[in-house]
């Protein structure tokens, strides 16, 4: 049984955190497999949106605590270890945000701590009601300080802190009023309305929307002129596409574009 399920159907790919006895813990072999099948459809032609769920009764619970204290026995890791351990968690969010596709996370049960980060780091986020999210950490003696990176940047400075230094949960409608997710569905629309939302991206000129989601995070780190000289330069790019160019003829013509990519 592999501990990541990849499914493609059409020009969306859907992976499955499939290690429901560890409510999908981030494993060094979660991480592992994340990391590559994320590098690889980051190069994929053919895979447009990435959407992310997982097995059992839990989207994701953060860092598999038995083996981070299985690090600490070993006298010989030391805090390099851990060290790492953090280091190859920032790259598989880092691969989240800087691939080209849009990744949409599909969330049910809890996603807690790096779960959380998880859930933060991808660009879009579908949650069934009943789900709770949190950054508990704090309730075991360890600061979820990696995952309020992804926090932070999603929802309003002192509602993160809240979160981070109380370890409460919140529940799902809370989380959308927040933005740390898009919508709230019916548990049994769930997998439905995150398929629909990504087959809509899907239906998009790809190019474009890979051009945009470069640019929205781009623009992110600039101050407001810098952001729109930025964003300036980047449609210009996105103009120069023959698609686009058969895309504004399309809707001046009234008919549906014929994209060739």
């Amino acid at each position: 049984m592999a501990i990541l399920e990849v499914t493609q159907r059409d020009a969306v790919t859907h992976l499955t955190l499939n290690s429901p006895e560890r409510l999908n813990a981030l494993s060094d072999e979660m991480l592992a497999a994340l990391q590559d099948t994320l590098d690889q459809l980051a190069v994929d032609p053919d895979c447009r949106v990435v959407t992310l769920s997982g097995a059992g009764k839990a989207f994701c619970a953060g860092h598999d605590l038995r083996q981070m204290q299985a690090m600490r026995q070993n006298a010989d890791a030391g805090a390099a270890a851990f060290a790492d351990l953090f280091a190859r968690c920032t790259d598989v969010m880092m691969r989240i945000q800087n691939m080209p596709q849009p990744v949409i996370a599909q969330v049910h049960g809890i996603a807690t701590a790096a779960g959380c980060q998880l859930v933060a780091t991808c660009d879009m986020a579908i949650a069934g009601t009943g789900t709770r999210f949190g950054v508990n950490g704090v309730n075991i003696g360890l600061f979820c300080s990696t995952p309020m990176v992804a926090l932070s940047r999603n929802i309003a400075p002192k509602k993160a802190f809240e979160m981070l230094t109380t370890g409460d949960f919140i529940g799902a409608e809370r989380a959308e009023a927040l933005g740390l997710i898009n919508r709230v569905v019916a548990p049994e629309a769930l997998a439905d309305e995150t398929a629909a939302l990504a087959d809509q991206i899907a239906s998009k000129l790809g190019a474009a929307v890979k051009i945009g989601k470069r640019a929205f995070y781009e623009q992110l780190a600039l101050d407001t002129a810098e952001a729109y000289a930025h964003t300036g330069a980047v449609m210009v790019e996105n103009l120069a596409l023959d698609d686009t160019r058969e895309g504004m003829q399309a809707f001046i013509e009234k008919r549906p574009p014929d994209w060739k990519q």
